[in-house]
């Protein structure tokens, strides 16, 4: 399908970014709202965590318990109509004007969206996540030691596959068609117009926006706690320092004060120059283990990985556990539901950041790219780090797993490391590597909720940037210290049960734009035909026309010179 030439002017009466009366250009509604709900979540498990820990670990519980096969339906869905959008006749619309070219090269575009999508995830969980399944498999997976390794990878990779970037692209695409293509602001809310129309200009527009800055907030602060654990604990496992709180909170400070040097530097040098940095010091990692570690075993691992996947990938997307009873539900509660919790949690934060980055790129390439290019990437992470983890333990020293079938998540990265030549050196470019993908987290973060509180400016002001980035290191310290760091994930997963219905409105809302303009295109190339058949037909008339009165003249040309040659005349 060509390109539709239905792209519009923004709306005059949507409100310009920037142009809400609060602090720094913020929309005042957006920004206190957002700040009062993150203060008063944040106050209560500081002031009183044992209690908000047995509050909000209650409502996980009943959330997952009535609700965990809704996220499961509802991210294959998600995933199906991802692959729709990619391969339907809606694929060559552009992400912007007809004419406009990508706003950053392909590579630079794959590392901003690869490192604020999964970044400290992947080391974090690289080495984790496989040997967990291993040594504690999912209730009902039986078999021999290397039938169980192979299930975990399988596992590992719905949780971090087309599963996980599918939610993205859901988001990522509204927004970005909305923005780029209809001229609206970077805001949640806009991307529900074709639904909710004038409504989204009001309170219900502004409880979409305040419930994407809660979860983006809540989302970037868990993700530097999670952080902060691994690289203290990677110090202590070096040797370097010893792990403590003091130390956790002195990283923190420090961090958040290179990422708000970032921020002030703005995305084009800063964000753009991190991302770029990260993911090349994650490829040489990655190549550093692959070719330290069992080469040959994990190129082999890596495609049949891939092939039981793709064998296994419908039913492990609809798997609940309904037969494994109450072992199962925990089990499920524990991974499954709470991925798919966690990445619609985040998904406002990396879908804005995805629209934001994305301009000028066609409709297929942002699924493509969004996609299956992450997803093969983080396949063949987990198959090189993963796998180095269950070779060690299958034909190894082992010594990965503990003895009561323990995994430490962010231990479980510098044992294995310290397995292979030159492990101290690598364990402390794991470290610099976590703390990178830290400072981009902490920076996009900031540039997220910064968009969302300016009422949807793509530009919004470097002291708002500011206050956001060092709030969130803030938070983190605050729920470090009180032990509350467990609430606020769970929180987080929390608000994905409200911000799954804004999803929901959101397919619905792009499909109808998409059909739009479709339709839109197809009356404007008929009108097109039918001026062009008019056209050939009056050509055609005007022929015949010019044709006869030509018969015509020479019919009387010819009487006229016969009569001239009769006799007599």
């Amino acid at each position: 399908m060509a390109t539709s030439t239905t792209e519009t002017e923004p709306d005059a009466r949507a409100p310009r970014p920037g142009s809400g009366r609060g602090p720094w250009g913020t929309s005042r509604a957006v920004f206190w709202g957002s700040v009062a709900v993150v203060a008063a979540v944040s106050g209560f498990t500081i002031l009183f965590p044992d209690t908000a820990n047995d509050v909000i670990g209650a409502v996980q519980t009943n959330v997952v318990s009535a609700f965990g096969w809704y996220y499961v339906a509802l991210v294959a869905g998600f995933v199906a109509f991802a692959i729709w959008l990619g391969v339907g006749r809606w694929g060559d619309i552009t992400l912007g004007r007809d004419d406009d070219e990508p706003e950053y090269p392909l590579g630079s575009w794959f590392a901003m969206l690869f490192a604020t999508g999964m970044g400290i995830g992947l080391v974090f969980w690289g080495v984790a996540e496989p040997l967990s399944h291993y040594a504690d498999p999912k209730p009902g997976v039986t078999g021999t030691p290397e039938q169980l390794a192979q299930q975990a990878m399988s596992q590992t990779y719905l949780h971090w596959g087309l599963s996980a970037w599918a939610i993205y692209v859901v988001v990522g695409l509204s927004i970005a068609y909305t923005v780029h293509r209809k001229g609206r602001p970077v805001s949640i809310r806009w991307a529900l117009e074709p639904l909710l129309g004038d409504r989204v200009r009001g309170r219900l527009g502004d409880a979409v926006d305040v419930t994407a800055v809660v979860g983006t907030v809540f989302g970037v602060a868990t993700s530097l706690g999670l952080g902060v654990l691994q690289i203290t604990a990677g110090l202590d496992h070096t040797g370097i320092a010893t792990n403590s709180t003091t130390l956790q909170v002195v990283l923190i400070v420090a961090i958040t004060a290179v990422a708000t040097l970032s921020v002030i530097s703005g995305l084009d040098k800063g964000l753009k120059w991190l991302s770029n940095i990260n993911v090349s010091m994650a490829g040489v990692l990655l190549v550093l283990v692959l070719v330290l570690g069992p080469t040959l075993f994990l190129l082999r691992e890596f495609v049949q990985s891939i092939g039981t996947y793709l064998a296994q990938v419908v039913p492990l997307m609809f798997n609940v556990s309904a037969y494994a009873g109450a072992e199962g539900e925990a089990w499920q509660a524990s991974w499954t539901t709470f991925y798919w919790g966690w990445w619609i949690s985040w998904s406002p934060f990396v879908g804005v950041f995805i629209a934001r980055i994305s301009r000028g790129r066609t409709v297929r390439q942002f699924v493509g790219g969004v996609l299956l290019v992450p997803t093969i990437v983080c396949f063949l992470w987990f198959s090189v780090l993963g796998g180095s983890a269950l070779h060690r333990e299958l034909f190894g020293q082992g010594g990965l797993v503990g003895p009561d079938g323990e995994v430490v998540p962010e231990n479980a990265l510098f044992d294995l490391l310290a397995g292979l030549p030159g492990g101290a050196v690598l364990s402390i470019g794991a470290i610099i590597l976590v703390a990178l993908f830290f400072i981009t987290s902490a920076d996009s973060g900031a540039l997220v909720v910064s968009m969302l509180a300016a009422g949807g400016d793509p530009h919004p002001r470097t002291p708002l940037r500011v206050v956001w980035a060092a709030l969130g290191g803030v938070l983190a310290i605050a729920l470090l210290l009180a032990g509350g760091l467990t609430a606020l994930q769970t929180a987080a997963i929390l608000i994905a049960l409200p911000f799954s219905v804004v999803m929901i409105g959101m397919v619905v809302s792009t499909s109808r734009s998409l059909h739009a303009e479709h339709t839109a295109f197809l009356r404007a190339e008929r009108r097109q035909l039918r001026a062009q058949i008019d056209e050939q037909v009056s050509r055609q008339l005007s022929r015949q026309v010019d044709r006869r009165a030509d018969r015509r003249f020479d019919e009387r040309l010819g009487r006229w010179r016969r009569s001239r040659e009769r006799p007599g005349k």
